[in-house]
């Protein structure tokens, strides 16, 4: 029998690009035997709602088409399920596809990955029943993350760029209460980065050594610095340099806890709530194609 497939898609996306790439996606599957059928929803919540119906139902694997946010989408319906995820990559970030060395910017190339039906299980982050696979961050990056994404005229590193150097103006430390694994810290920080994978904002790599199977979220702490000094530690991030700075902090644990006033936390692209929050890494969650 022919494995189904179910090929997930914002259809307003991209401004068509997305339906396109769905389709090139389709037509290879189906010349390697396989049957194709797309899910699509103009919002999350009723794609979501689709994919977990299509899933109970039964197919061989998904593939979400599209960049973070619709795999933080797919993860909503795949996690704790058999059913496997597989990525085309085509969104501004990509960094869940980046964390699993898939093809970027080749539709095909990443299309031929998912048609060898070949899975490993790697480990997601949770907060509630909000499901994420790239990190969680908050202070700076997540002002940055709400500024970036109001913003149309840019995409990727550019638009995360300008939005970083609007908040700019209005940076100041922050205190929060830490806590990592039950172990409670007082701590004042630009920004804290709970990373489940290495990189967000397209490529930019926060937590370089996170490691996708290890059960544990890799914790950056950026301690409070000026204007000045964050510019200069910044631009490391891309090539996972930051790290030597000292004010820069790792820690490694399977639960933590952020609390601090008047700031929210962002994953994968998406907001995922005010503080306070607790996360905890839930090892081999979800199945994906690689």
């Amino acid at each position: 029998m022919s494995r189904e497939i179910a090929v997930f898609v914002n259809p307003t996306a991209g401004r068509g690009r997305g339906l396109k790439a769905a389709s090139v996606t389709a037509d290879l599957l189906r010349d390697r035997g396989l049957t194709p059928h797309q899910v699509s929803a103009p919002g999350a919540a009723e794609g979501i709602a689709r994919l977990r119906a299509v899933v109970r139902k039964g197919v061989d694997a998904v593939v979400a088409v599209g960049g973070d946010g619709t795999v933080a989408a797919a993860l909503q319906a795949l996690a704790g399920t058999s059913t496997p995820l597989g990525v085309v990559p085509i969104g501004s970030g990509n960094d869940f596809a980046r964390a699993l060395d898939l093809p970027l910017g080749d539709v095909a190339a990443a299309a031929r990955v998912v048609a060898e039906l070949r899975a490993r299980t790697v480990d997601l982050g949770r907060v509630g029943e909000r499901w994420f696979g790239t990190i969680l961050c908050s202070g700076f990056d997540s002002r940055v993350n709400e500024r970036a994404n109001k913003m149309t005229w840019a995409g990727g590193r550019t638009r995360y760029n300008a939005a970083l150097l609007g908040e700019l103006g209005t940076l100041k430390p922050v205190p929060y209460e830490l806590e990592l694994d039950g172990k409670p810290f007082d701590v004042e920080a630009t920004l804290i980065a709970v990373g489940n994978s290495r990189s967000y904002g397209g490529g930019m790599r926060m937590c370089p050594d996170a490691d996708l199977s290890d059960g544990l979220f890799d914790v950056t702490v950026v301690g409070a610095c000026g204007r000045a000094e964050l510019l200069r530690v910044f631009p490391r991030v891309y090539g996972g340099r930051h790290l030597s700075h000292p004010k820069v902090t790792v820690y490694r644990a399977a639960t933590v806890s952020l609390t601090a006033r008047g700031l929210s936390a962002w994953a994968d692209g998406e907001r995922v709530g005010a503080l306070p929050i607790t996360a905890d890494c839930v090892p081999s969650a979800v199945r994906v194609l690689v």
